[in-house]
C-alpha cells in the first residue's frame, strides 16, 4: 500500500511477504533520486536463550539451543558441545567426530534443499511460491522433496529425529546408529547425490543480476576437510586468520536504534558468512566431483555474486551427499558413543558452521558445572550489515522500477541469504519514502 506524504514524498508498506523465514521490515529513503539511508528491522522480540541458559547446568546447552530453530538446530548443538568440551579440556574420539559431521550433512542437505527449491526458485522462475511453481515443474519439486526427505531421515537416524535432535550430548551421543540402519539409508543419498549435482546445472542456467559485491568473507577453515561440523581456524578475505577460540577478540556485538536484533563486526568493519564465504575461503577442500560441477556451472573457485549464493548452495548440497555416502560406507559397529566429560571451571568458544553461515557459541562455567554467562552469534546478526548494503546497491541500480517491482527485487536480495530470523513464516515490511 503506498501513501503520499505531504511533501511529496511516498511511504509504501508491504506486508506478509513470505518466503524467508522469520519478521522483519525494512525502510529505504529515496531523496533527489538517490538512495538516502536504507534500514533492515528486525521487529521481532528478544527470546531471551543467553538469559535463561545462566544458572543451567554445561549439559543442558546442546537441549536448549536446539530449540531456537527448527531448521538448523545441529548448528546449535554443535556449537555449544564443542564449546563445553573446550572448556573442560576433553577431546572426543575420531569416530563421534565422524558421527557429528553426517549428523551435520543431514541439516545441510534438509536446509539447502528447503531454501534452493522451496524459497529461492521461485524468484528465478517467475513464480509467487513453490506451490504455483510445482504446476509446471512438478519434477523439480517431486525431486526437492526426495533431497528433503533423505536429509530429515538421516537426522533421525543420527539424531534421534529431524526436528530438534535427542541424541546428542556433550561428550558425543547417548547411542550410535548401526551400520544396517545406516545402510538403509545408502540408495536415498546414492539417489540424493546424482539429483544434487544434476541441479548444479539446473540452476546455473537461471538468469542472475550484474552485482557483484566487495564484502570480506569470513568462514571456518579445517587442513582436511571442507568446513561443516568444526574447523581449526577462522579465515577471512582480508588475509586475517587465527584459532576458533580467538574469535571474540575480532568480533563485536553492537545495537542499532532500527532493530531487535544485534548486528556485528569483524575487526571494526561489516563482513560476510555463509555459503559464498566458505566456496570462496575453502574452494580447495571441495570434493573433485563437486569442484569440477561448480566449475562446469560458471562459477570461479570465487564467487561474490550474492544471487548466484543459489548455485554455491547446491554445490554444497552435492557435497554433503558425498560426505554422507563416505561415512556410512566406512561406518563400523561397536565405537563408543560418547566420552566423560567432568565440569571445569572456566571459559570456552564453539564454532561450526550452519548453513546460512558461520555460527559460534561462548559460555562460562564454575568448578560444579553451571553456566555463568553465554553469547550465541548466528550468522543472520552477522550478516546484516551485507544485507542493507546489498539493499542499497539494489536499490541505487534499480531506482527507475516502480514499488511493486523494487519490492520483489529487494525481497529477492535478502532471500541471497536465507535469513533465519526466528523460524518464523513471513518476512519483510518494506516502507520506501521517496523524496
Amino acid at each position: 500500500m503506498t501513501h503520499q506524504l505531504k511533501d511529496g514524498g511516498q511511504v509504501m508498506q508491504v506486508g506478509m511477504l513470505a518466503r524467508v523465514e522469520g519478521e522483519g521490515g525494512m525502510h529505504i529513503e529515496f531523496k533527489d533520486g538517490r538512495v538516502e539511508s536504507v534500514q533492515l528491522n528486525i521487529f521481532e522480540p528478544p527470546r531471551f536463550y543467553e538469559g535463561f541458559l545462566r544458572g543451567r547446568k554445561f549439559t543442558e546447552p546442546p537441549d536448549i539451543t536446539a530449540r531456537i530453530c527448527g531448521i538448523c538446530p545441529v548448528a546449535y548443538q554443535s556449537a555449544s558441545t564443542e564449546a563445553m568440551e573446550t572448556i573442560c579440556g576433553v577431546t572426543t574420539t575420531p569416530e563421534i567426530q565422524l558421527m557429528r559431521r553426517l549428523l551435520y550433512c543431514g541439516e545441510w542437505i534438509e536446509s539447502h534443499a528447503l531454501h534452493i527449491f522451496m524459497l529461492h526458485a521461485p524468484d528465478f522462475l517467475g513464480y509467487e511460491s513453490v506451490l504455483e511453481m510445482a504446476k509446471d515443474h512438478a519434477e523439480v519439486v517431486q525431486m526437492a522433496l526426495r533431497l528433503k526427505k533423505a536429509g530429515n531421515d538421516l537426522m533421525t537416524a543420527v539424531g534421534g529425529r529431524a526436528i530438534h535432535p535427542v541424541n546428542v550430548k556433550v561428550g558425543g551421543f547417548y547411542r550410535m546408529p548401526t551400520v544396517a540402519e545406516l545402510q538403509r539409508l545408502r540408495p536415498a543419498l546414492e539417489q540424493g547425490r546424482d539429483d544434487a549435482l544434476a541441479a548444479v546445472a539446473m540452476v546455473a542456467t537461471f538468469d542472475f543480476p550484474d552485482m557483484e559485491q566487495d564484502y570480506n568473507y569470513v568462514s571456518l577453515r579445517h587442513p582436511d576437510w571442507y568446513p561443516l561440523e568444526r574447523g581449526t581456524e577462522v579465515v577471512a578475505t582480508s588475509g586475517v586468520r587465527f584459532p576458533v577460540t580467538e574469535i571474540a577478540d575480532h568480533v563485536t556485538e553492537f545495537h542499532v536504534a532500527h532493530s531487535n536484533a544485534l548486528h556485528a563486526s569483524f575487526d571494526g568493519k561489516p563482513y560476510f558468512v555463509g555459503p559464498l564465504a566458505r566456496y570462496s575461503l575453502n574452494f580447495d577442500q571441495l570434493s573433485p566431483t563437486t569442484q569440477e560441477a561448480a566449475l562446469t556451472a560458471g562459477l570461479g573457485e570465487t564467487c561474490r555474486n550474492p544471487f548466484k549464493s543459489i548455485i554455491v548452495r547446491t554445490v554444497e548440497l552435492a557435497y554433503a551427499f558425498e560426505e554422507a555416502l563416505r561415512i556410512v560406507d566406512a561406518w563400523r559397529d561397536g565405537y563408543a558413543p560418547s566420552v566423560p566429560v567432568a565440569p571445569v571451571a572456566g571459559e570456552g568458544i564453539g564454532a561450526s558452521e550452519a548453513p546460512r553461515g558461520l555460527i559460534w557459541h561462548r559460555y562460562r562455567i564454575d568448578a560444579d558445572g553451571v553456566i555463568e554467562d553465554a553469547q550465541i552469534v548466528p550468522p543472520t546478526s552477522q550478516n546484516q550489515a551485507s544485507i542493507e548494503a546489498d539493499l542499497r546497491k539494489a536499490a541505487e541500480q534499480w531506482i527507475d522500477l516502480d514499488d511493486h517491482t523494487l519490492t520483489h527485487r529487494c525481497e529477492e536480495a535478502i532471500r541471497n541469504y536465507d535469513p533465519c530470523i526466528s523460524c518464523a513464516t513471513h518476512f519483510l515490511d518494506l516502507r520506501v519514502k521517496r523524496s
